[in-house]
């Protein structure tokens, strides 16, 4: 059974700093491409953050310079940190496993509220 378990979501104020981590079961983890999205209310889900199985990077414009995804192979988990907040970046945020589309795989989401 593939199970993506996020954590690290919370309240923060603006201008400070997460760090989120989903750690994967279930899957060959060091094979699949990792994603972060989020969904903020009243929008639609949007990328992130996507790091590939030989962890090239890529980022929402949005995020560049802010935000950082990694993984670790041996620990099955994949990371998101996220400096400088904004009000703006206040979302669920969801972990996402993709190797193909019959293996794509989600996590349950965390909040992330940036507000003073």
């Amino acid at each position: 059974q593939v199970q993506l378990v996020e954590s690290g979501g919370g309240l923060v104020q603006p201008g400070g700093s997460l760090r989120l981590s989903c750690e994967a079961s279930g899957i060959i983890f060091s094979i699949y491409g990792m994603n972060w999205y989020r969904q903020a209310p009243g929008k639609q889900r949007e990328l992130v953050a996507r790091i590939t199985h030989f962890s090239s990077t890529n980022y929402a414009d949005s995020v560049k310079g802010r935000f950082t995804i990694s993984r670790d192979n041996a620990k099955n988990t994949v990371y998101l940190q996220m400096n400088s907040l904004k009000p703006e970046d206040t979302a669920v945020y969801y972990c996402n496993a993709y190797y193909a589309a019959t293996n794509d795989y989600w996590g349950q989401g965390t909040q992330v509220t940036v507000s003073s």
